[in-house]
């Protein structure tokens, strides 16, 4: 690769010259030069023995070898057909390839492999990771789930308005607690006006989310009315479905307070 072939030359230690000529000259002997750069008539050449050769100011050795060691670190396009690289040389090379090693090193030993065989296990335990992760999440939204049926079964009649109101497992992901609302509607009889609202807490903010069922609807419920009556103002969504948030997760509770009150004054 690259690396590689920039630290072969440098192995083989060639003359690094540097001189003026004329642009006709340089590029008669072959220079390369940036495209888009503009050159006057005179140009200072810098050619590595027989391997490079090209139009350049910059300050260099007189000897490839003295570079020691080359250790790209990244190379990123910064225009058409130009890229710029980032390397390190020299000590500065040696000290980040032995630290590289010592990380490497200490995997190995706590994985209980051979250097070459990390990458591997390191792959494997971000996929077994990964793996947990969304088992967790599975596991988390059972729970946030699992007791829709027995919380329409206590709902609380306000005026023949079947309310349900409670908060959702502490950092459950708002996905499942909008799914939570919609199950705990659905499980009130079609019939029977409801509303549901959950209350939920999530990074040190607590947030609302309203379901209203059609025949709540037909009694003049609105969920997006509810939710920014709580939230004095805030919030999104249709008759059907709202939410919103941003108070300090202790507000949780008076948020459930506030909607109760305001299906209870409406009954």
């Amino acid at each position: 690769d690259v690396e590689q072939k920039i630290n072969e030359v440098l192995l083989e230690d060639l003359e690094v010259r540097a001189f003026l000529t004329s642009q006709a000259e340089a590029r008669a002997m072959g220079a390369m030069a940036l495209f888009g750069e503009k050159y006057g008539d005179v140009v200072r050449v810098v050619e590595v023995g027989d391997y490079a050769r090209e139009l350049c100011g910059g300050t260099h050795t007189e000897r490839s070898g003295q570079l020691g060691l080359v250790k790209i670190l990244s190379e990123s396009s910064i225009g058409s057909g130009v890229r710029r690289v980032e390397a390190l040389v020299g000590l500065d090379a040696f000290s980040y390839l032995a630290k590289e090693h010592l990380l490497v090193s200490r995997l190995a030993e706590l994985y209980r492999v051979p250097n070459d065989q990390v990458a591997d296990r390191v792959e494997q335990t971000v996929a077994q990771l990964r793996d947990a992760e969304r088992e967790l999440e599975k596991m988390r939204a059972q729970m946030v789930l699992a007791g829709a049926a027995s919380l329409a079964g206590s709902a609380t009649d306000l005026g023949g308005v079947a309310f349900v109101g409670t908060e959702a497992p502490e950092g459950a992901a708002a996905n499942d607690v909008r799914t939570l609302a919609q199950e705990v509607r659905g499980k009130i009889a079609a019939d029977r006006p409801g509303v549901v609202a959950v209350a939920a807490r999530a990074n040190g903010k607590a947030s609302l989310i309203v379901a209203v069922n059609g025949a709540a609807r037909a009694r003049g419920f609105d969920a997006s009315a509810l939710v920014k009556g709580a939230l004095s103002g805030r919030g999104g969504g249709n008759a059907d479905l709202a939410q919103g948030g941003g108070l300090p997760a202790e507000e949780a509770p008076k948020l459930l307070a506030a909607v109760e009150d305001a299906v209870r004054q409406a009954a």
